[in-house]
This record gives structure tokens, sequence and C-alpha cells, in this order.
């Protein structure tokens, strides 16, 4: 009897360890770079060829598993992957499948990065039109969130697509365009992931040209009239970017702009687009990791950026290489805190009275630790159907440093909820590519088509092959 009840209980033992260790500790960790949403997924399938991934979606349709997919993971609210999800990572996609020089175009796999794009083109004299301001990221990646940079005369990466093939979620492969199976465009460009498996895509590319850089201060209140007058008009003007201080002494007053003008010799080209590669990085790092913890940090830091750019005034630079922004010195490692990124949209006329709200709001959040704000020019565009230009705007980005404790997050969650209703207040929206903390009537309000959007996915994925937590959190 003893022994009979020995046996029952080691095999029910046995069999909880092996369930355990096959649903709970064998799966992998993954995390992104918010660092605030860990999960631990099914597994983890390499992207290292097209029947590869057909095989994947076929197999998750016969098993009902759900999938995620993942580039370089700089989204921060996981919409890169999902618990219990089966996580496609798309780096090693990476190929180049075709480049026609004299037609301006190219076709590659869509884990193939910028870097990759721009060493193929720039011997042939070519640039991409719309990327971010750095050139890590997979091209799907920044489909899927349909990015935009610092040219002022190109729009939202989605104008920049010829076609792309898409491997939708019943395992079938489409090619994708605006005249052809037209309805999945501007849902996938812009879906983040949630529509099937971006393939590869066509983007047309312009010439590579040598800017002159133009730098100045500015005080805040004159900045609409200056972008609109001296740089807007001004068609050598092709490039533009902005800061704005988080220095406690001109907190959101002091400004520094910076144009990209079109140089009158391009002949001199030559001598700057050899692509440029990460340079020494231990001071600014050094200055940013001061600012991270005192305000004599955050003056400095201010200081020296301005004077850097200052003195970068009347220097030259090649297209590709002004689209090659450094970013190793923003590298952060800590057990306790991270660093989140905000991205909040805003029509060019409401840009002085709204920063004078957020000035009121944050002056009185002592806890709130804002490292940098980047402000660039996006034009409308709604060919995305999440589109976060409603009209011509200002992209402000903000990065901000804070705890992973229950206890800061929501602490951070409040602050920028605050902050996004100042921002819908001013006719603005907010980029979705974040940490989830806007509400679900923030997100309707910034983005009116949000309803129709996830009707049409679960028209096109009825099963819910795709999902992320940015679905799963916002979808009813």
């Amino acid at each position: 009897m003893k022994k009979g009840l020995f046996v029952c209980l080691y095999g029910v033992l046995f069999t909880a360890s092996v369930y355990l260790y096959s649903h709970v500790y064998s799966r992998p960790a993954v995390e992104d770079a918010g660092r605030l949403l860990p999960a631990q997924v099914k597994t983890i399938e390499q992207a290292d060829g097209e029947q590869t991934l057909k095989k994947i979606v076929q197999e998750a349709n016969r098993a009902g598993t759900q999938l995620t997919i993942a580039g370089m993971q700089h989204s921060q609210g996981g919409q890169t992957y999902y618990p219990g999800a089966v996580m496609i990572d798309m780096k090693p996609f990476n190929n180049v499948i075709d480049f026609d020089p004299e037609e301006k175009w190219i076709t590659v796999q869509s884990g193939a990065t910028w870097d990759d794009i721009q060493r193929y083109i720039n011997p042939d004299g070519l640039s991409v039109k719309v990327m971010q301001s750095q050139n890590i990221f997979t091209v799907g990646g920044s489909l899927s969130v349909n990015v935009h940079g610092r040219d002022i005369r190109n729009e939202a990466l989605i104008t920049t697509v010829k076609s792309f093939r898409l491997l939708k979620p019943d395992g079938t492969i489409i090619r994708v365009s605006r005249e052809e199976n037209a309805e999945w465009f501007p849902y996938v460009i812009g879906g983040y992931g949630l529509f099937g498996i971006i393939l590869d895509v066509t983007l047309s590319l312009t010439e590579d040209e040598l800017y002159q850089k133009r730098t100045r201060e500015l005080d805040y209140r004159d900045y609409t009239r200056y972008f609109g007058q001296q740089v807007k008009e001004n068609e050598a003007i092709k490039m533009h970017l902005a800061r704005i201080s988080v220095a406690p002494s001109s907190f959101l007053r002091s400004m520094y702009i910076t144009d990209y003008i079109k140089a009158q010799n391009q002949d001199m080209l030559t001598s700057y687009n050899e692509l440029k590669e990460e340079r020494i990085v231990a001071l600014p790092k050094l200055f940013l990791g001061l600012s991270r913890y005192s305000e004599w940090g955050k003056e400095t830091f201010w200081d020296i950026q301005k004077q850097y750019m200052l003195q970068e005034d009347g220097s030259f630079e090649s297209r590709n290489n002004v689209m090659r922004s450094e970013t190793d010195f923003m590298d952060y490692e800590s057990g306790e805190r991270t660093e989140v990124l905000q991205e909040y949209f805003i029509p060019i006329g409401e840009f002085a009275s709204y920063i004078d709200d957020m000035r009121n709001l944050l002056e009185k959040k002592d806890e709130f630790n804002l490292l940098n704000i980047t402000i660039r020019y996006v034009e409308k565009n709604d060919q995305a159907v999440l589109s976060y230009a409603k009209e011509d705007m200002f992209a402000l980005v903000l990065l901000i440093n804070q705890g992973k404790s229950k206890q800061e997050v929501e602490q951070s969650k409040a602050v920028i909820q605050e902050m996004i209703d100042i921002t819908l207040n001013h006719r603005g929206s907010y980029y979705l590519p974040y940490y989830s903390f806007p509400t679900k009537e923030q997100l309707r309000k910034a983005y009116p088509l949000a309803p129709a959007f996830f009707k049409k996915k679960q028209e096109m994925d009825p099963k819910k092959r795709f999902t992320n937590y940015f679905y799963e959190e916002y979808q009813q």
C-alpha cells in the first residue's frame, strides 16, 4: 500500500516537474528596449529563409499557436512578443534581392537594416528617402511602425514604399501595393506586425546630396514663425532638427535648431560621402550619465550639446551620413532603472502654447526625470490607417529615465497620461511603439480610426494568429 502510494506520488511530482519545465522554465525569457515587460515566449524561431517562415506559419495554424514578429526590438511596449507565443526573429532574413540605380529603387528582405541598405547604395550615389534618425533598425520593423525622420521634403515611410510581399496569417503569400491587394496596404504599414510577415519590400530612393549645416539658438516662442518663414519656404533646406532645453535654468524655453541646406557646390560631395562609423563616445556618454542624476549634470549636458552643434555651424555632411546618427553614447544598463521614450505630435501653430502647458505640468513633477527632447517636422500624411500626422506637425521625442518598480512605473504612467491629455487638448497625437501608459480612451481620441483598424485585424486574421502586447491591451 505504501509502495503504491509512493509510486503514485512520485508519478504526480514527475509529471508536474516535466510540465513546469516544458511550459515555464524551458521557455525563453525576452524583453524589448523598454525593459518593463519581461515575458516567456514559447520559442524563438530564426527567419533563415522564406520556406522556413512559411513552415512556421503553417505549423502555427495546425497547432493553434500565436506568433509575434521581432526585429531589433527597439519598440518599448511588447509590440514584438507575447507570453506563450512563438517569436520570429527576422534579423537573419536580410538579403538585398534587387537594385536598379538608374530607376532609383531597391528590394530588400525585411530583416535588412537601414545600415545594410546604405552600404549597398552609397557607392552609386543614392540615399533612402525616409528612415529613423538612426540606421540600426530593420526595414520590416520601420514599416510596421511607419517611421518618419529628419527629412522635411518627404513624409512618413509609407510614401516611399512601391510594393511589398506579405506572408498572410493563412500561410499564403501575396504582393501588396497601391494597385494590387491594395486593401492590405494601409493596415500592414503601421500595423505593428498584426497582419502577417512582411517578406520583402521595394523602396524608392533618392540622390545622395551634400548639405551644409546651419545652427542657431532660438527662443521657443519664435520657433513656429522661424520654421514657417525660414525653413519650410526655403526649398534648399532638406532636413531639420531642433532640441529644447530640459536644464533647470532654461527649462522648455531655450532651443537650438539645425538646418541642413543643400550645398551650392555638389561637386564637393565626393570629399564627404564615405560612410562614417561610430566615433569615440566616452565624453558624451559621461555627461549624459551625469544628467541622469543631478541638475548640474543637466545644465552641463545641455551646454555641451548646444556648443558642439554651434561649432559645427557651416560644416558639410552628406545626406547618408546625416542619417547615420551616433547612438552608442545612449546605451544604458541598470538593474533598477530604465529609459523610455514618448513621442508627441503637435500642430505647428500650437507649439508655443503647448510648451507653456507642458512646462507648467512638469515643473511640479520633481520625481519625473526628463533627459532630452528632440523636435522634428512631420508633414500631414493619412495613407496609413493609424496615421499620427493629422496635419503638418512638430514631433517631440522625449527621453525619460525611470525606475522599474511597480510604484515607479505607476508614477511615470500618471505623468505621461497627463502629458498625453495636454497633447490631445492641443489637437495633437502620440506615437504608438512605446509602453502602454495611455488609456484606451486616449488611444481612440488620438487615433479615431483605431476601432476600424482592430475590426480589419479580426477580419483578416480571424484566428488571431499574430498578436502582441499592444494588440492584447487595446483591441477592445
